[in-house]
Formats: structure tokens, C-alpha cells, sequence
């Protein structure tokens, strides 16, 4: 027999009120011995507290005489206080039953309902001094005991729970199956030899128990004694073959101690007697992949994912450890495969479909991990995280349709992630709507005051789009704002300087800022045409032709062709220039003055 737990019994309390004959009876021994006849023996401590006791029950006797009516007052209090205790409401319950105790303070079942009703109330004190009542009024009923113990196990007083138990044990008829509850506690305070000795004490009194036997052997696991604990585990299969959890406890015991071959023979032996068993099969996996034997282990790992008797949580755990690993090319295949697994024998489960979204984005699939994530939330829409897994998978894709689309859904279930905000005006923005990318962005930079790298974010974007609605001035000082907090914001510098360039202002602020970036990487096409254009714009144009011709040898980008056509006609090659402009007309995406500088022959700025 388990623990009891003293609220089972709240409706039994009743049975424990005394008749008014036993509320009157005084103790046959209480009456003081002549002195001609007391003998000089010193008293023992327990026989002091035995008098003691018996000299406080004569006490409250003589003290007051229980009249019929203060019985009946008595029980009628105790009666409304039980219901309060039923109804949770403690305040009232012991107001009830503190009256019924000063009418009546030797009624053993009155002192165990306080004690109860402060233990659920949170009343510790209280509760260990009255179930202490109880207990010397009625020392042989066991909940009174068990109700002690669990006052001071509540306030960590183990050692005090320990010797109510062994009293319990002690004093109280048929009371060995409490010796299952002494041990736990030994186990709680990690006294393990007093645990197990506890336990042996059982089976010397019960006779042999499985659950014991299974106790003892994590006990002697905990004091690294592998030889006896596999001993009783042994012991266990042999007298529970079937018993499958048990060969399984023995072949993870095994495992984890690398005694791998013995490992794989009792996990075969689970199989024998189950054979589709998820958790044998996650050790064998586990075992083949120490032993290198790497196709053995997918096999068997595999076929346990296949299983639904694997719990879904089990699962994500085990695809959370590949994540962790990833991206690995030598088990990429194995945690996607997993991962498609997982999603097909739990088709209505979001989770997952989230951890294989995870997997999918850090194998580099994106459009199959947004397509993913959706179906996530389609199932459970009230995770943030996948939401921006989403949105932030559509803006590296350029999807600004998805993009927004997915935003506005997120910011109707999250209006204050900053994080959203910032997407949806990024989506407006590449829609070239910049007035609402602008309304977006600001919105969500209040939100994000106290993250200075996310509110950097949001004064580079809205740098870019201050710029595309002519509000130049806000464009410099969010771009400024932006590189106070990080000087090598690359994004912000290229695009700052190019803006200044475009504009013909602050010329050497521009140069600074694209040459930073240009001694900073240089291979890269994109800032090597800005810093070409900043010189152009300061009349270089030799040197604006050296970064172009650079930049020209990895970039077929239309902006930078058209710029390097601009420059060979600045230095008067306007038949070449001629060319580049048809070159970069024929790629789609220049200016709009390419089409009059082709018929005209012309350069227009």
C-alpha cells in the first residue's frame, strides 16, 4: 500500500467523535499513588512523558465536566467546519473548528481537522501542533501519524517525518505497509542504506515485491553498485519475463554502461515478446550508433518513429538533439527522413510540424519549411515563434505578397511583437508602398525600446524608406541613429552613402562610409558600384571606372551596367557607353532615362 493522503478520510473524521461517557472518562491511573508506597526508582524519559500526558488529559477533565449540551455545541461545530473544509474555504472552517476544540479540547478527531484544514491553508506551524494533539490524544490511529508526517515533510523537516513513521510502525497494529512511505523519505533525504534497509524490512514482512525489488535496484544504482543492480534486475525479468518494462530498464542499464553486446540481448528479448516495441528499438539505435554500426542505427531508429506507441514529445525530443547538430551533411538526410515520419503518423499534432519546419530551414529548403510551418499553424495558431519563422522565410525569399499577407495575419493575433511590425512595413516597402512601410515601421519601433540591435534594425529600414518618400532630413538621422549603435552596419552604409550620392550631398561622408565598406569586401559587386558612384558624383571618374570594371566581373546587374556606361561617356568613349546602355536596357531593371539616352546618344542625369 502507496501513501494515504489525510483529505481521503475528511467524511470519516465523523466516526472519530467520542460518545459523552468516553469525553468524560478519566484515566484509571491518573489519581496520585500514596506517598508511604511511591518507591525511589528514577523515572524514565518515557514514563515522565507518559505522566505527563496523562496529567494534561486529567487536567481538561477536571477543568470542565462535558455537559450534553456542550457535546451537542461541539459536534455541531465540527459538523460545519468539515463542510467548510469540502467547500475550500479555510477561513471559515477553522473558526467552526476552533470552537468545537475549546468546547471540547480532548476530542482527538477535532485537533486532526485543524491540523488538516492549516496544512491546506498553508498553516505549517499550526498544522505540525495539532496533528502533534492528535497524535498523544489517539496514538493508535495511523491518519493522525500520517497527517504529522506530512506537516513536517511539507516544511522539509525530513528527519522529524522519518520518526513519526517509525512511531507509526512501532505503535500502531498492522501499520507495515507504511514502511513502503519510510522509505521514500529515506530516498528524499538521499539516505539510501536507511532506504534500503527499509525496503528489506518489507520484504521480510510481505515476502518478495516487484516493486521493491525495482526500488532496491535504483538505489543501487545511485550508489554505483552496477553489479547488484543488474543482479536485481536479473532477478526481476526472471520472475517477470513478460513484464516488458523491466527487460527494458535492464537493457538501458546495460547501455548506459557500456556493456553493449548484453544491451542488445535484452533489448531482443523485448522485442521477442513485443515486436514492434518503440523504446527497445530507440536502444538498439542508440547501441549500433556507439558500436559505428551507422545504417543499423537509422534502421532501428526509423522503425521506432514509424511506431505511434513512441510518444510525438519523445520524438521532438530526439529531432531537437539532431538540430542541435545541424547543419551536418552526415545526418541531414537521417533528420529530415525522421522528421517527414513524425509529421506522417501524427498528422493533427503542430509540434510536429514545427520541429520538421526547423530541420527543413537548416537544411536550407525554405519554401518547404514555410509551407511547413503554415500547416503548423494551421493546427495551433497561437505560437509567436512560428509566425516569424514565417514571415522572416518570406522576406529572404522576397515574397512580398506572402510577405505581407503573413504579417497582417501574425499582427492580428500579435499587435505588439515588434519583430511583425518590422516585416509588414519591410513587405510594404517592397511593394513600394513606403508611406505604409513608414506607418508599419515607426509603430513598431516603439515596441522595441528596450532592444537597442532590433530598434538599429528598424532605423536602418527606416532610412531606406524615409529616403523613398522624399523625407531626406529623417533618412539621415535614422540612417546616423543606426550606425551610433553599430558603425559597421553594412546595410545601412551602403544604402546611406548611395542615397548621399544620388542626391549630391555630403559627398565625403558618403566616400568614408562606401570606402569602409569597400576595403571591408572587396569582391563585393553591390558596394563596389556604390563607391564607384560616389566618386562619379565627386567628378572621378577614372577612379568610379576602376570600381565599375570590378564590380562588372561577378555582377550582370542593369544599375551598374547603365553606371558603367555613364562613366565611359564622361571620359568620352560614347561609343562604348552607347553599348553598355543598350547591354543594360536588354537586361531589364534600368533606369528610367535609359531609353532617351539610347536615341539620343546622349548621357541624361
Amino acid at each position: 500500500m502507496r501513501s494515504v493522503f489525510p483529505s481521503f478520510f475528511l467524511l470519516l473524521a465523523l466516526l472519530y467523535l467520542p460518545s459523552e461517557g468516553q469525553a468524560q472518562q478519566r484515566p484509571a491511573s491518573a489519581a496520585p499513588a500514596p506517598a508511604d508506597q511511591l518507591t525511589p526508582r528514577k523515572l524514565t524519559r518515557k514514563e515522565r512523558k507518559e505522566l505527563a500526558r496523562r496529567a494534561e488529559l486529567d487536567a481538561a477533565g477536571r477543568q470542565r465536566q462535558l455537559t450534553e449540551r456542550d457535546r451537542e455545541m461541539s459536534e455541531a461545530f465540527f459538523v460545519d467546519g468539515v463542510k467548510y473544509v469540502l467547500l475550500e474555504d479555510y477561513n471559515k472552517a477553522l473558526e467552526r473548528l476552533l470552537k468545537a476544540y475549546a468546547l471540547n479540547p480532548t476530542n482527538a478527531a477535532i485537533s486532526y481537522k485543524i491540523a488538516e484544514t492549516n496544512l491546506l491553508s498553508g498553516n505549517l506551524k499550526d498544522a505540525t501542533n495539532f496533528a502533534q494533539a492528535a497524535v498523544r490524544l489517539d496514538p493508535k490511529n495511523a491518519y493522525y501519524y500520517l497527517l504529522l508526517a506530512q506537516a513536517y515533510a511539507s516544511q522539509k523537516q525530513y528527519d522529524q517525518a522519518t520518526k513519526v513513521y517509525a512511531q507509526l510502525i512501532q505503535d500502531v497494529p498492522d501499520s507495515g505497509y507504511y514502511l513502503f512511505n519510510l522509505a521514500d523519505l529515506y530516498l528524499a533525504q538521499g539516505k539510501l542504506d536507511d532506504a534500503l534497509a527499509t525496503l528489506e524490512r518489507a520484504e521480510k514482512q510481505f515476502g518478495p515485491l516487484d516493486e521493491v525489488s525495482f526500488k532496491k535496484q535504483q538505489i543501487y544504482l545511485k550508489q554505483n553498485n552496477l553489479d547488484k543492480a543488474l543482479k536485481e534486475g536479473e532477478v526481476l525479468i526472471a520472475a517477470n519475463p513478460d513484464e516488458i518494462r523491466y527487460v527494458l530498464a535492464q537493457a538501458e542499464m546495460y547501455a548506459a554502461n557500456n556493456r553493449l553486446p548484453d544491451a542488445v540481448r535484452v533489448a531482443e528479448q523485448a522485442l521477442r515478446t513485443d515486436p514492434e516495441n518503440p523504446q527497445a528499438r530507440m536502444i538498439l539505435a542508440d547501441v549500433y550508433r556507439q558500436q559505428g554500426n551507422t545504417a543499423e542505427s537509422e534502421k532501428q531508429i526509423k522503425r521506432a518513429f514509424e511506431s505511434p506507441g513512441l510518444d510525438i514529445d519523445d520524438k521532438v525530443r530526439v529531432l531537437v538533439d539532431y538540430i542541435k547538430q545541424l547543419p551536418n551533411p552526415k545526418i541531414e538526410q537521417t533528420a529530415l527522413d525522421l522528421a517527414a515520419i513524425t509529421v506522417r503518423v501524427h498528422p493533427k499534432e503542430a509540434k510536429a510540424y514545427s520541429v520538421a519546419g526547423d530541420i527543413q530551414t537548416l537544411t536550407n529548403r525554405k519554401e518547404q519549411a514555410r509551407n511547413t510551418y503554415l500547416q503548423a499553424i494551421r493546427l495551433d495558431n497561437s505560437r509567436y515563434q512560428i509566425w516569424q519563422q514565417v514571415v522572416l522565410i518570406d522576406a529572404e525569399l522576397n515574397q512580398t505578397d506572402s510577405l505581407l499577407r503573413h504579417s497582417e495575419k501574425a499582427l492580428e493575433l500579435f499587435p505588439n511583437q515588434a519583430p511583425l511590425w518590422f516585416y509588414n512595413g519591410v513587405g510594404y516597402i517592397l511593394a513600394k508602398q513606403p508611406a505604409k512601410g513608414v506607418k508599419a515601421l515607426e509603430y513598431g519601433r516603439k515596441l522595441a525600446t528596450d532592444n537597442p540591435e532590433l530598434l538599429a534594425q528598424f532605423d536602418t529600414q527606416l532610412g531606406d524608406a524615409y529616403h523613398e518618400i522624399k523625407e531626406y532630413s529623417k533618412s539621415d538621422a535614422a540612417y546616423e541613429a543606426a550606425l551610433t549603435f553599430d558603425a559597421n552596419n553594412a546595410q545601412a552604409l551602403n544604402n546611406y552613402s548611395y542615397f548621399l550620392s544620388v542626391r549630391g550631398e555630403k559627398l565625403d561622408r558618403a566616400k568614408e562610409m562606401s570606402g569602409k565598406l569597400v576595403k571591408q569586401f572587396p569582391d563585393n559587386d553591390t558596394y563596389l558600384d556604390t563607391y564607384a558612384w560616389v566618386l562619379y558624383k565627386q567628378k572621378d571618374y577614372a577612379g568610379a571606372r576602376q570600381y565599375l570594371e570590378k564590380a562588372l566581373v561577378t555582377s550582370k546587374d542593369a544599375t551598374v551596367i547603365e553606371h558603367y556606361g555613364d562613366v565611359l561617356y564622361q571620359l568620352g568613349d560614347k561609343d562604348k557607353a552607347y553599348a553598355e546602355w543598350q547591354r543594360a536596357k536588354q537586361i531589364g531593371g534600368a533606369s528610367s532615362l535609359i531609353d532617351r539616352k539610347i536615341k539620343d546618344r546622349k548621357l541624361y542625369e
